[in-house]
């Protein structure tokens, strides 16, 4: 059952679906669905997070921008679970252990800074959301916001968890003698669709109240994290691990009033805050934030999201991403933490298990003349496997 008082609440970057009747439908539809996810797996995916609020743990939150349809069948759900196993393996070097959480398995859909988009030949069309709201082709039918998509992602995300489940059985039945490949994956993707979240909404038989059955974790976004609107008031209802993204320009009173609402009297841990602030502001920006909360600091996990803040776009107009600049974030995430003596508990990475060519390794290719011939991203740019082993292993250097 949805309270009422959260379908009452403002909510920002929601799409204007087509047919309202349909809509009732699916919504009616998804609440007599089975969970996605069971309670006790997101009170374990708690548990590991405490240890990451103590300093005893990191985390490699990693996966898609966007997810697309066609790329979620169950191998590739594997290969990208295959490429976070790895990169935490990357981050144990340093002796610590690494928690797995996939962007993946359920992350269709996007906020948008504008509502439509404008094609060369001066069309007008609704923007792309994703899979789970409209298509990605420039065409007005695709872009149509179709409810019934909210189904196919319930049966890709259920299809995904199978692939993970399956995954994990094989490798323990295997002689891999890798034991880390036997860690939890995690599954996780920002709780922007409301329809979708809310209908999925399940009673705690462990703990009592609410969890969300949509993932393990759930994160609001830096452009839905209003203190009187929906999306925080979802991540308040729910028993689950939530992130929240932080940005550039959030304030003291904000991240302070978010710590109240989303750590207060839960287990250390429960609250993720995602920092995304880029390489140029985050040095003037993170330590007031990070200073504001004082002792409180430590009953959160921080992680650093490199990825938003450094968005550039090359001389050619190619939107990309900076490999150096995302590590120089990375560098200066971790030094104000630690000078303040908190814990700088992992990564928030958009990366791909292909060797796409989306992002570039140093300011000097954004006037170059890259062939960027496997940009194949929904959204975003993401790193490529070497490039995503290469930050990870910054990070690590850090630790």
């Amino acid at each position: 059952m949805i309270p009422h008082a959260l379908l009452e609440i403002a909510a920002a970057h929601q799409p204007e679906w087509s047919t309202p009747g349909e809509l009732a439908a699916v919504r009616n539809e998804l609440l007599g669905r089975p969970p996605l996810v069971d309670a006790h797996s997101c009170h374990a995916l708690a548990g590991e997070l405490e240890f990451v609020a103590r300093g005893e743990a990191v985390v490699i939150q990693a996966g898609d921008c966007a997810e697309l349809f066609s790329d979620s069948e169950r191998h590739r759900v594997q290969a990208k679970a295959s490429q976070l196993h790895h990169l935490c393996d990357t981050a144990e070097f340093a002796g610590i252990p690494a928690v797995r959480i996939g962007r993946f398995a359920g992350q269709f859909a996007k906020p948008r800074s504008c509502a439509t988009e404008t094609l060369p030949d001066g069309t007008e069309i609704p923007v792309y959301r994703g899979d789970a709201v409209n298509g990605l082709n420039p065409t007005a039918t695709a872009r149509r916001a179709d409810p019934a998509r909210m189904l196919t992602a319930y049966d890709l995300a259920a299809s995904g968890l199978d692939a993970l489940f399956m995954r994990q059985l094989l490798l323990s039945e295997g002689d891999s003698g890798i034991s880390s490949m036997l860690a939890p994956t995690y599954i996780s993707h920002e709780a922007l669709l409301l329809d979708f979240e809310r209908a999925l909404l399940r009673p705690d038989p462990a703990r009592g109240g609410t969890y969300a059955s949509s993932a393990h974790m759930v994160w609001i976004g830096e452009r839905t994290r209003q203190l009187d609107h929906a999306h925080l008031a979802l991540a308040e209802q729910i028993n689950n691990p939530v992130g929240v993204k932080i940005g550039p320009t959030a304030t003291p009173e904000e991240l302070i009033a978010i710590v109240d609402r989303l750590a207060t009297g839960h287990r250390r841990g429960r609250l993720t805050l995602i920092i995304r602030m880029g390489a140029e502001k985050i040095a003037d920006r993170l330590p007031a934030l990070v200073a504001a909360l004082g002792t409180r600091a430590g009953e959160v996990a921080w992680l650093s999201d490199p990825m938003h803040g450094n968005t550039k776009k090359t001389v050619t107009g190619q939107k990309t991403r900076v490999v150096t600049e995302i590590q120089d974030e990375i560098g200066h995430f971790c030094r104000i933490l630690r000078e303040q003596r908190v814990h700088p508990g992992g990564l928030h990475l958009e990366v791909s298990p292909d060797p796409v060519t989306e992002c570039v390794d140093t300011t000097a290719d954004l006037t170059g003349s890259l062939d960027f011939d496997r940009y194949e991203s929904a959204c975003d740019p993401r790193l490529n496997p070497i490039q995503a082993q290469q930050v990870v292993r910054h990070f690590t250097r850090l630790l």
